[in-house]
């Protein structure tokens, strides 16, 4: 039975309590790379933690960044520092350079947390800085001479941390008391750090096992990233709400997750952008049905693919929609219709949602497509602004209303469609086109392993867009573009179809699989084909 904590008490810290309490020697989390642990544990390991946080001087509001790979290490620094009253800041273990230097000094933590194989990335990082007291360094030595940038830091391995501390050093946080940092992977500007209240980060973990019906009896198999908040708060949270046990791989892998599900028992997984596309991209097995799981979260759903998901290996898909600074405020129910891009009905005991004309924010009527608002019903349950980004978090809550940046509707039954984001779509002839549809299209292409599509500026095109599309094709597989255009012709409007196409090698992505199609953008043109160039026309 799912733990029954009052909203006033929703804390991470009381979740941690009440699941040692409730679920006890019960099997919690099991890491691929080897480590775990039971509910109890759990509890008792990140208590020491904490003690030995304390020695470092981390006290409430203090800042503990974590710089790491999905491990015991890592699940441990997350709930030591919220039993110090701390902030726990994760960051994406990708970054380098002024990337992870605008992190690191924008957060400015007292504890710096790292994996030993990131050590050569965290040396990137250019300047002092003095309010890191502590490094420790997960999985390896602590090589004080591998990194400048903290000068004044005493370094010590996680393991030699862990033995210095003492139980009796917990302080606990209230639901309004910030327990995250997480840093939007935006693609203008410099990343947000988006202040994540503990009552935030628990119902993140509450919606997704309430919706998915989590239990005792479930399995989850984690395979995003824990800097994530669907890894780290809606699956792993939602299991220690649920009482569910979990597996927690490494890192998200196409070829071997159907393997990894299998072995571990999974009977619940998320996969987010286009992870369930390149999972039913791999070739067909004889074992494909031979699985536990009832359930994927995956977002977004395409036509092209998801009832053959579904078919192939005999599991229902449900969807949602959210961010990190609203929370998850919608997800489909149990027996809906798979209908690609519906995120099904809004939470609406902890949110509402409004549909708004995104350049005047007047409302708009049912089935109207415009820009997805939020706000919460609920203290704390929502972000609290962005860290030391004033003027960011005025705009975003312009009017009184958080604004995703997305582009949906509600239909008449009041559930929420996700439709694209709100850059994303591209006006051009007098038509508005979703790049989404139009990437599901080409990717459909026997030789396509996937795509991005943008709109670029060119002189001629009369102040709208004309459609770019970039292109990994299958390794090798040549593909003429003149063939791909002929395949977007004859499946979406005459419109839609891309005027320039480039071939390359990858796409640039988020670790959760998210493009980031900025660089797309400032490229413009670039080196694309022209289909003007060879006089291709499509006919009316």
């Amino acid at each position: 039975m799912a733990l029954n904590i009052p909203k006033t008490r929703w804390t991470l810290v009381e979740a941690i309590r009440s699941a040692a309490e409730q679920f006890a020697e019960r099997s919690f989390l099991a890491f691929s790379e080897g480590g775990g642990f039971s509910f109890d544990e759990y509890d008792a390991e990140s208590d020491l933690l904490a003690g030995a946080l304390a020695e470092l001087g981390v006290v409430r509001g203090s800042r503990v960044l974590a710089f790491g790979h999905n491990t015991p290490q890592f699940m441990l620094a997350l709930g030591a520092t919220a039993k110090r009253g701390a902030t726990f800041v994760p960051v994406n273990t990708e970054l380098k350079g002024g990337f992870l230097e605008h992190q690191v000094r924008n957060a400015e933590p007292t504890v710096v947390v790292c994996d030993h194989e990131l050590l050569s990335a965290m040396a990137t990082v250019e300047g002092h800085f003095d309010s890191v007291r502590a490094v420790v360094v997960i999985g390896g030595p602590a090589d004080a001479d591998s990194c400048s940038a903290f000068p004044l830091a005493r370094w010590s391995t996680f393991e030699q941390l862990v033995a210095t501390g003492a139980a009796g050093q917990v302080l606990e946080p209230q639901p309004s008391d910030i327990a995250m940092i997480m840093y939007t992977s935006g693609t203008t500007g410099p990343s947000k750090g988006v202040l994540m209240p503990h009552a935030h980060c628990y119902v993140f973990g509450l919606g997704l096992s309430t919706s998915v019906g989590a239990t005792e009896d479930d399995h989850y198999y984690v395979c995003m990233p824990l800097f994530h908040a669907n890894g780290m708060l809606m699956q792993v949270i939602g299991c220690l709400i649920a009482g569910t046990s979990a597996t927690v791989a490494k890192r998200f892998s196409a070829t071997g997750w159907l393997d990894e599900v299998r072995a571990c028992d999974a009977t619940l997984t998320n996969a987010l952008g286009v992870m369930p596309e390149f999972i039913v991209r791999q070739p067909v097995t004889e074992h494909d049905r031979d699985n536990r799981l009832r359930l994927v979260m995956a977002v977004p759903i395409s036509d092209e693919w998801g009832t053959e998901f579904e078919q192939r290996f005999g599991v229902k898909l449900f969807q949602g929609f959210g961010m990190t600074e609203c929370n998850m405020i919608a997800y489909t129910r149990h027996g809906d219709d798979l209908i690609p891009g519906c995120a099904g009905h809004p939470l609406d005991d902890l949110f509402e949602v409004r549909i708004v004309e995104p350049d005047t924010d007047e409302p708009l009527a049912v089935d109207q497509v415009g820009e997805i608002t939020v706000r919460p019903k609920e203290p704390s349950c929502f972000m609290a602004g962005y860290d030391k980004m004033p003027d960011r978090t005025v705009e975003a809550w312009r009017n009184l209303w958080f604004h995703t940046g997305d582009a949906g509707r509600i239909d008449v039954e009041g559930r929420l469609h996700f439709v694209d984001r709100i850059k994303d779509r591209i006006r051009r002839r007098g038509e508005n086109i979703s790049s989404f549809e139009v990437e599901q299209v080409i990717n459909n292409h026997g030789s396509v392993q996937e795509s991005a599509v943008v709109g670029v500026r060119i002189e001629d095109a009369g102040g709208e867009d004309e459609l770019k599309a970039a292109v990994v094709l299958i390794e090798g597989v040549d593909l003429d573009p003149v063939d791909l255009l002929d395949h977007c012709r004859d499946n979406m409007p005459r419109y839609a179809v891309p005027r320039f196409v480039e071939f390359v090698n990858e796409l640039d992505k988020t670790p959760t699989g998210k493009l980031r199609k900025q660089g797309l953008r400032d490229e413009g043109v670039g080196a694309a084909w022209d289909r003007e160039s060879v006089g291709y026309v499509i006919p009316r």
